[in-house]
């Protein structure tokens, strides 16, 4: 009997192992929602919960952002034009986004996958301020 509890905590302990760990610093206040002068604002969120659990690296221009969790969020700051929002590696999700200086945006960011699927795909969306404010109500920053 000792022996199959034995297995049994030791199964549990290395499944616990692959989860993804939540970022290391967050910020829990309320999210302040800001223009800079000159700059376009895209905030980049993912809610929670997510479709997935699973975490996804995204990109900006050909230039890492980072990770994205469920509940977490990322303010970009870009000059005007056409810029793209990509998965990073095997994800191949992505979004072209029109923007102009002195307009904020909200993204949408919506992440599939599971421990069947380990590599995360991820889906883009623009969405309007109202549904961008409540996705945004008690997300973290990152980065």
């Amino acid at each position: 009997m000792l022996r199959i509890w034995t297995g049994i905590l030791a199964l549990v302990a290395l499944l616990s192992a692959c989860a993804p760990l939540a970022p290391a610093v967050r910020e829990t206040q309320a999210v302040r929602i800001e223009g800079t002068p000159g700059m376009a604002v895209i905030y980049l969120v993912r809610t929670a919960p997510d479709i997935s659990y699973l975490t996804a690296t995204v990109v900006l221009d050909d230039r890492l952002v980072g990770p994205t969790y469920a509940g977490t969020y990322y303010r970009l700051e870009v000059p005007g034009g056409r810029h793209r929002l990509s998965g990073f590696a095997q994800d191949s999700g992505a979004l072209n986004v029109d923007v102009q200086a002195d307009r904020i945006y909200f993204i949408q960011h919506s992440v599939t996958g599971s421990w069947r699927s380990t590599n995360p795909f991820s889906f883009f969306k623009l969405i309007d301020e109202t549904r961008g404010r409540a996705a945004m109500a008690g997300a973290s920053k990152l980065g």
